[in-house]
């Protein structure tokens, strides 16, 4: 297969919000029995869901977050806290219900769809869909992740994915990600990106002593310089400093705005996934919903860049989708606005005092 071909046709016909939708569901926020605005981020999302799926009332059902497994041989450099085998041990965990993702999954009637991408392991991995492109990728700090075929295999998978959950009615989609490592190649690749300080986006991931926490930023400094990824080459950089798992992350997002279905980012690496998918193709932001504000330091820079706010702050950094469930309920509630609350006509009151409100534009809803 020839994997650019496939992966461009999809980016290549990625629409844009349905702007018509999008005016008549502001419309209609604005005419709900309230203060104007006064909803905010739920009036946001309201508004977003009309973009993505052409309706001014929606209802999100069936519920899913693609979860991309795969191991990463920068961890030969020691910069993570736990042990490769931890990435094929949580893969194997997810299926069984005891993971962090999986438990607030279960608690939301939210699936999940677990892929092995490239986790360093022989034969099927139980619960896991095998899509193993090999057993984890190089190590950055020595020369390139992956090749760039590679990596649009990996995004390619990710797109296949949405395909399936499209057709199986999932109507929301979640991103997620299992890779011992993958907080060295996400800060890796959004140094690479934005040509910002190094400093500025290693975090100590999952908890790193100070003195790995130092050799974590040299790595990182060193798998730049020796690669030399090209920043206006989204895919460069990925095949170069990232991993399987954030490839097929950017697959997701692509899908996912392809295909028209709402999806929903996590923490620091889902957000660095999220922005390589905008700089491929910028309007696949239309398609992207926030979740919660990770503690990791890069994830403020990724998401600012993206251009996007996130729903909620509770202090997280747990990675594997695990703010996609607690998100999906917040998607739920406003839709339960839009669908349910009264107008100002049906609730039998006067808006009219609203007008020098409105003429003064001193509410805001869909900032960004």
């Amino acid at each position: 297969m020839k994997y650019e071909e496939e992966v461009f046709k999809v980016i290549n016909n990625i629409e844009k919000g349905n702007k018509s939708a999008i005016d008549k569901a502001k419309k209609r926020v604005d005419s709900l029995a309230k203060p104007l605005g006064s909803l905010g981020k739920l009036e946001e999302i309201a508004i977003k869901l009309a973009g993505i799926t052409g309706k001014i009332n929606n209802e999100i059902n069936k519920k899913c977050i693609i979860i991309l497994s795969s191991d990463n041989g920068v961890v030969e450099e020691g910069v993570a806290s736990s042990p490769q085998y931890v990435t094929l041990a949580q893969t194997i965990n997810f299926s069984k219900g005891i993971t962090g993702v999986a438990v607030l999954a279960k608690e939301n009637n939210t699936d999940l769809f677990v892929i092995d991408i490239g986790v360093n392991c022989d034969g099927e991995i139980p619960g896991a869909i095998n899509r193993k492109i090999r057993k984890g990728t190089y190590n950055i700090a020595k020369g390139p992740a992956m090749s760039y075929e590679e990596a649009l295999k990996a995004i390619y998978i990710g797109i296949d994915m949405v395909r399936e959950a499209k057709e199986k009615g999932y109507e929301i989609v979640g991103v997620g990600e299992m890779g011992i490592g993958n907080t060295t190649t996400s800060s890796a690749v959004l140094a690479s990106l934005l040509n910002c300080e190094i400093e500025e986006v290693v975090g100590k991931g999952a908890g790193l002593t100070d003195e790995a926490f130092k050799r974590k930023i040299e790595v990182v400094r060193r798998a730049i310089n020796i690669n030399k990824p090209k920043k206006n080459d989204p895919i460069d950089v990925l095949s170069k400093v990232g991993g399987f798992d954030l490839a097929g992350m950017v697959g997701v997002y692509i899908g996912a705005a392809y295909y028209k279905l709402p999806v929903v980012i996590d923490g620091f690496i889902s957000a660095v996934a999220a922005l390589l998918a905008t700089k491929l193709c910028q309007d696949i932001k239309d398609y992207l919903i926030a979740s919660h504000i990770s503690k990791e330091i890069g994830y403020k820079i990724a998401i600012d860049n993206i251009g996007i706010d996130p729903m909620i702050n509770l202090d997280m950094r747990l990675g594997e989708g695990s703010g996609c469930p607690i998100a999906f309920s917040i998607v739920n509630y406003a839709c339960a606005m839009m669908n349910n609350m009264a107008t100002f006509e049906e609730a039998e009151i006067d808006p009219s005092y609203l007008e020098e409100i409105r003429d003064k534009k001193s509410y805001i809803v869909n900032k960004k």
